[in-house]
């Protein structure tokens, strides 16, 4: 009993927390970005950042930041390679200079939430490269991914969730990119693949919280999982759910209906 209060729990706050963002959503923005493979960096130092995007919530207008648009800007689109840290610096200082002017801003990511993959990480190749980075308070953060466990607990049973995910509400995959996908186009200098997969990830970041906050989203959680059997996780499937409130609405009148001919028969 007490497990079930606490994941119910657990999930309204969640679903509250997310409904009060979406509210806001002039002040609500959606990040992204790619990398380098973690696995093929053979001297020790932290993978470069290729791209990043960033989109408005209430517009859909997104900005985004890349080494190819950068280079494309200072005609070295053919050696890109030879400009690595030149290039990223440049591309991290409009990235940085966009941040100082969004730093309240609600930032929705997915699992970029340490040093391998996360803001830390984009913090850390900026330092690195000479920069000063504008800091992000973590109460601006909301990492979606973590979210989706506290409302829907185990929502896609196979890996990678976020590619079965997308795949299981027919989310459109154009320009999509795997993790092992995005290394190999590294690998082959395909910068323009990986900010193209970038753009598309926020584009259906904003499509799942848009779906969830509509409670359509399709996962593979059972309801009994989400709610339990007890008195109250019964009370907030109804709530939640308007098929639910019908199918009460519809057998109560059904009850009511007969109830009612059983007393008509009586008193004949």
């Amino acid at each position: 009993m007490a497990n079930a209060k606490y994941r119910i729990k657990k999930r309204k706050d969640a679903l509250k927390e997310l409904n009060e963002l979406v509210e806001r959503d002039s002040n609500l923005l959606i990040i992204h970005y790619s990398c380098e493979s973690f696995y093929n960096i053979k001297d020790g130092r932290t993978p470069r950042i290729t791209s990043i995007a960033v989109r408005y919530f209430n517009t859909g207008q997104t900005i985004s930041f890349s080494i190819h648009k950068v280079a494309e800007k200072q005609a070295k689109l053919n050696s890109i390679e030879d400009h690595y840290n030149e290039l990223e610096k440049f591309m991290l200082d409009e990235f940085f200079q966009f941040v100082s002017t969004h730093i309240n801003y609600k930032w929705v990511h997915w699992n970029m939430r340490d040093i391998n993959y996360g803001f830390e990480a984009i913090n850390h190749r900026y330092s690195v490269l000479g920069g000063t980075p504008y800091t992000i308070h973590d109460n601006n953060k909301y990492d979606l991914a973590r979210k989706m466990v506290d409302i829907y607990g185990n929502y896609i049973k196979e890996h990678p969730r976020f590619e079965k995910l997308i795949d299981r509400n027919n989310i459109t995959k154009k320009d999509f990119l795997g993790g092992a996908a995005e290394a190999e186009a590294f690998e082959n200098k395909e910068f323009v693949k990986l900010h193209q997969s970038t753009l598309r990830k926020v584009d259906i970041l904003q499509s799942v919280v848009e779906r969830i906050i509509e409670n359509n989203l399709k996962t593979d959680t059972t309801l009994r999982e989400i709610y339990g059997f007890t008195p109250q996780g019964l009370y907030e499937l109804v709530k939640e759910n308007w098929g639910y409130n019908l199918l009460i609405f519809l057998l109560g009148a059904v009850l009511s209906g007969v109830v009612g001919y059983i007393i008509t028969l009586l008193l004949m």
